[in-house]
């Protein structure tokens, strides 16, 4: 990488991890559904779901999108608002 190459912080408890796990979390909680919910939509154990919104995980961007698609959001717009943020 060059010298112009930003340094990103890979924690689960930097800035953006903070703000995109109460974005998600958020969003669970206005489409209605329980963490329980959500996981059984997603054929995971209701842990899945707890471990990434309480930060002891990380979700990659296809679990993202399978997601929001069971919490009916736009993934776009989640993102869009994460930038905001961040």
């Amino acid at each position: 990488m060059g010298t112009r190459a930003r340094k990103l912080n890979k924690s689960v408890h930097s800035e953006g991890q903070i703000a995109f796990r109460a974005l998600m979390i958020n969003a669970r909680k206005a489409a209605g559904l329980t963490q329980h919910e959500l996981a059984a939509r997603l054929a995971k154990p209701q842990s899945f779901v707890a471990k990434y919104e309480a930060g002891e995980r990380r979700i990659d961007v296809v679990e993202f999108i399978a997601i929001c698609r069971e919490i009916s959001v736009d993934s776009v717009g989640i993102l869009k608002k994460l930038v905001k943020i961040v």
